[in-house]
């Protein structure tokens, strides 16, 4: 299909684009910095009022189209995309939280670019990691959890693929993020427990996230629905669930003086206290991938990157791997 292009001030032709931006949970100060740019410069601006709080239409300009789709089906939003395809015109599309989970999304970049649009997603911040900063919890606890599960109750109005039951998710026991449940939160809490999840497994409960209206309780597993009915919430809600929202944990290898990487150099009595733990943990005498050699440093000879190898004290090639601080 040939992409829709006109002429700008120039005499240069202009492709037209849409961005679909992740507005964060609520707040309008939790918008990225390039959301805000890119709201800052569109045509047009999309957003749902029932969904994005006003205020982030305070970066868009002034001589800006706005468009409210809270009550558009997707035909309603597709003139706009024909038009921004015929008119080389750019497109903001406002999505809440991030557009990667439960946007409906995927349709929209699929007709975009059969309409010869250009696309791009701006991220955003997801309402599960805003609810978890509101409670001062690391979802990720050492040796408690390491995973976390982002899902929705079976049963509603869009099927889930086979295998996807929460029961079924729970029996990880680990962290799990429910979107999209609370007006069934009896079925929930039987299916959580259903999976395996003790009663007293911590919860939280939490509405409108960061919106000024925002309500966010502590609970149990065990209590979920109580809590859910107590305080007549239906839509707006996530639960987390998990071990992790109330756990200490064990300290950290990343941070431990004995854990190594590309930027720092291991303390060598706490290397070795280190390997003591790991091997206690796995019942094994090495540490994978460090067979023997300085406890305070890579191996000496070791393979570099580009197959040569490194000297006795010589640091780590640049560009070489940086370990698990580079995650996430």
């Amino acid at each position: 299909m040939t992409t829709a292009a006109n002429p700008d001030s120039t005499g240069a032709t202009t492709m037209g684009k849409v961005w679909f931006v992740g507005a964060g949970p609520g707040a309008a100060d939790l918008l990225t910095l390039r959301a805000a740019r890119v709201v800052g410069a569109a045509d047009v601006v999309v957003w749902a009022a029932s969904l994005v709080h006003a205020d982030v239409l305070a970066h868009a300009r002034p001589d800006a189209e706005i468009v409210d789709s809270s009550q558009l089906p997707m035909e309603g939003v597709r003139p706009l995309y024909e038009r921004a395809a015929a008119q080389g015109l750019t497109v903001a599309r406002i999505h809440s939280g991030d557009p990667a989970l439960w946007g409906a999304v995927q349709e929209q970049l699929d007709l975009c670019r059969a309409l010869g649009l250009a696309v791009e997603i701006v991220p955003g911040v997801s309402s599960f990691t805003a609810v978890a900063a509101l409670v001062g919890r690391e979802l990720t606890v050492p040796e408690v959890a390491q995973s976390v599960i982002l899902t929705r109750l079976e049963g509603g109005k869009t099927p889930m693929p086979a295998g996807e039951r929460v029961r079924d998710f729970a029996r990880h026991g680990t962290t799990m993020a429910l979107f999209l449940s609370a007006a069934r939160s009896g079925q929930v809490q039987a299916e959580l427990l259903a999976g395996g999840y003790p009663a007293d497994t911590p919860a939280v409960v939490a509405y409108q996230a960061t919106w000024p209206d925002e309500l966010v309780v502590r609970c149990t597993v065990g209590t979920l629905e109580a809590t859910v009915k107590e305080h007549r919430l239906w839509k707006h809600t996530l639960f987390l669930v998990g071990p992790a929202l109330a756990a200490t944990g064990t300290r950290s290898h990343l941070y431990h003086p004995g854990h190594f990487h590309t930027f720092r150099r291991a303390e060598p009595a706490a290397r070795a206290e280190l390997r003591r733990r790991r091997e206690g943990a796995t019942g094994t005498a090495e540490i994978p991938g460090r067979p023997g050699g300085d406890p305070g440093r890579p191996d000496a000879g070791e393979a570099r990157p580009g197959g040569s190898a490194a000297a006795p004290g010589q640091p780590a090639v640049p560009g070489e791997p940086a370990g698990p601080e580079r995650a996430g």
